[in-house]
């Protein structure tokens, strides 16, 4: 029948229809340079931490944690000036810092799925802020062993503030998980949630084994050792159990993110998308 007449085509057509699709073969993604890649993992991961920290200044349960989140997330956020201020630079391609943050869609992102999952309560907040600060610590000690003193010299900095996340972030997991019954049950939960998305800060690509093999940054692998050991020392000072299973979400690495991060690039992109070159 004719569309015209507002009539479906026929069976044998649709059929027809499917099977072209199924038939197309879908044209190859781009492929980022290695190291450019790397570098977006790292700044994307500060980046989007930082915007999501920032969203408790002025709620926070007391002023002291209103202070040190927002103090935690001025941290982050500089972090990521100078990791896609790199990236561009490696880019060549003329991007600058603010471009990469504000000018890419979601699925060029290349953040840790648990940086952009949403802030929950304050325990849960905290849970996330201890487990990331274990890892990103670690990932900056073998960072300033890079063979690019830029990326060594950035580490080096960063360190010094993510050293102090951790202290701080253990400190509360801590005190709150061997705490009253009631935050005792709000960590464990928090800790229970977000487990199964720790697994994917240490799973690797090619283009982890070939900045490692450079020498220009380590193979995600090799952190686990140590962000386990840091990890179960805490929790276990808290008196927080472990989650079991060895389930892990995985593709934020690779552009493929949860609808979270849709929702909290369109608050952080906004502006710039609506007046492009609109500047202080």
């Amino acid at each position: 029948m004719s569309a015209a007449h507002g009539k479906t085509a026929p069976v044998r057509d649709r059929a027809r229809q499917e099977e072209i699709v199924r038939n197309v073969r879908p044209l190859a993604e781009p492929k980022n340079d290695p190291l450019f890649e790397t570098l977006l993992r790292i700044g994307d991961n500060t980046l989007i931490l930082g915007h999501r920290v920032s969203e408790w200044c002025g709620h926070s349960p007391a002023l002291e944690e209103d202070i040190a989140l927002a103090n935690v997330a001025l941290d982050l956020i500089g972090q990521t000036q100078l990791w896609l201020g790199l990236a561009g630079e490696v880019e060549g391609k003329g991007r600058s810092a603010d471009d990469l943050a504000f000018l890419r869609d979601g699925w060029d992102f290349k953040n840790l799925l648990i940086v952009e999952r949403p802030n929950g309560d304050f325990g849960h907040t905290l849970m996330r802020q201890f487990l990331f600060d274990a890892y990103h610590l670690e990932l900056l000690k073998e960072l300033k062993k890079s063979t690019d003193q830029r990326i060594a010299d950035i580490a080096e900095k960063a360190a010094k503030e993510v050293a102090y996340h951790l202290e701080r972030s253990s400190d509360l997991v801590i005190r709150l998980g061997d705490g009253t019954a009631t935050s005792h049950k709000i960590m464990q939960d928090a800790l229970d949630a977000l487990w199964s998305y720790t697994g994917e800060m240490f799973s690797s690509d090619d283009s982890d084994k070939q900045v490692a093999e450079q020498g220009l940054a380590p193979d995600p692998a090799d952190l686990r050792g140590k962000w386990e050991a840091v990890i179960r020392a805490v929790l276990n000072e808290a008196t927080l159990r472990i989650p079991d299973g060895n389930f892990a979400h995985q593709g934020g690495r690779q552009g493929v993110h949860t609808e979270h991060l849709g929702h909290l690039l369109t608050q952080m992109q906004w502006l710039q998308r609506a007046y492009p070159g609109a500047s202080w």
